[in-house]
């Protein structure tokens, strides 16, 4: 991609828990691919030993050191290893894409860790205080230290900006690349899909399945397939079981490549109850899957044009969301009109435009 001449290569540390499991850590693997295609040098540190999705650039692992007997020793061998590594490479840029809201770890990471290099933090869900600790004075030292605070919705950025009183925060998407290769995979049985961390309190499993439920597009042979891994898998399965579900909604295991089975699907479910963006939604309109979601904050209304891509509805109205799940199976001309529009919905978070902005703001 031509990116003109004022581009210059910086050396970048991207921070992450991990590399594995969810759409914030995909997020951070595409990113760290996104940078390097952009010719800068990537380098990326995570604190978690999982690795689920392709990357670019160094990785240092600090997951594997998390073995001994004493808990604070092990802490403490990490945090020195963390130093020394970032002493070493002389960063130009950290780029935090953790979760953040322990006190004392926040401003270690903020006060030793980081010491004189230029900070970027990302914010990947509308709850803030998964991004910023509870002591709001060390909230405000991290955003006073950054160059900038990336949500990555304007839902996002705009609730920074007001909660902390600052103009730091901006947004910048996902990016989501068009792959029209993705294999078809010929399905027995036609299946709405979920993807997504098991978490009752995020996700809220207990509406889509009631919905499911309600719509009774199960007595039309069309099932429920849940991918993911969390720590309410048995919750959902008793769930499903309350609901009399057991021949038509599955637990499925989760995969690091999920496209072929979202093209596969009528459509993609999301019922959370707060998202930041995501990634779900604009991974299933990149192979043509429709999508019906709740209005919840935030993402969905920044994705979803209802009646255009996909169907928005009110968030906990089970009933409105089962009608929603009805006409995705009813409604064929409707049906045929979000799926002819799903793709080129999507344009404006193409890898291209969404690599442009991050150019932008890594060459202020």
């Amino acid at each position: 991609m031509d990116t003109g001449n004022e581009n210059f290569s910086k050396k970048i540390c991207i921070v992450s828990i991990s590399l594995g499991g969810g759409g914030a850590e995909r997020s951070t693997a595409i990113l760290s691919q996104m940078l390097e295609s952009l010719g800068h040098t990537v380098h990326i540190v995570i604190t978690k030993d999982a690795v689920d999705y392709p990357f670019a650039g160094s990785l240092l692992n600090l997951g594997v050191y998390k073995k001994g007997t004493i808990k604070i020793l092990r802490i403490i061998n990490r945090l020195l290893i963390f130093k020394k590594y970032l002493k070493k490479h002389h960063f130009d840029f950290i780029i935090d894409n953790r979760t953040r809201s322990t006190n004392i770890k926040e401003l270690i990471y903020l006060k030793y860790l980081y010491k004189n290099i230029p900070l970027i933090y990302v914010v990947r869900s509308a709850e803030l205080k998964m991004y910023f600790p509870s002591w709001e004075w060390i909230a405000k030292k991290m955003i006073q230290k950054s160059v900038h605070i990336i949500g990555v919705s304007k839902g996002i950025a705009i609730k920074i900006n007001k909660y902390y009183r600052t103009e730091k925060a901006i947004f910048i998407y996902n990016p989501i690349t068009i792959n029209n290769e993705i294999p078809f995979q010929p399905v027995k049985k036609p299946f709405a899909i979920f993807v997504g961390r098991l978490d009752q309190f995020v996700k809220n499993f207990t509406l889509l399945l009631e919905a499911y439920k309600m719509s009774t597009i199960w007595e039309k042979g069309v099932h429920l397939k849940i991918f993911g891994k969390g720590p309410d898998e048995t919750f959902i399965l008793e769930e499903i079981k309350r609901l009399h579900l057991e021949n038509f909604v599955t637990l499925e295991p989760f995969t690091s490549n999920i496209l072929p089975c979202m093209k596969a699907a009528n459509f993609l479910a999301l019922t959370s109850r707060f998202e930041g963006f995501p990634r779900v939604l604009i991974e299933a309109l990149s192979v043509g899957t429709p999508v019906v979601s709740v209005d919840c904050e935030t993402g969905p209304s920044e994705i979803i044009s209802h009646n255009h891509n996909g169907l928005l509805v009110e968030n906990n109205n089970v009933t409105k969301l089962a009608n929603a799940f009805s006409s995705m199976i009813d409604d064929k001309i409707l049906y045929n009109k979000l799926k002819n529009n799903s793709i080129a919905s999507i344009q404006e978070f193409s890898t291209e435009k969404i690599s442009a902005k991050w150019q932008v703001l890594l060459n202020e």
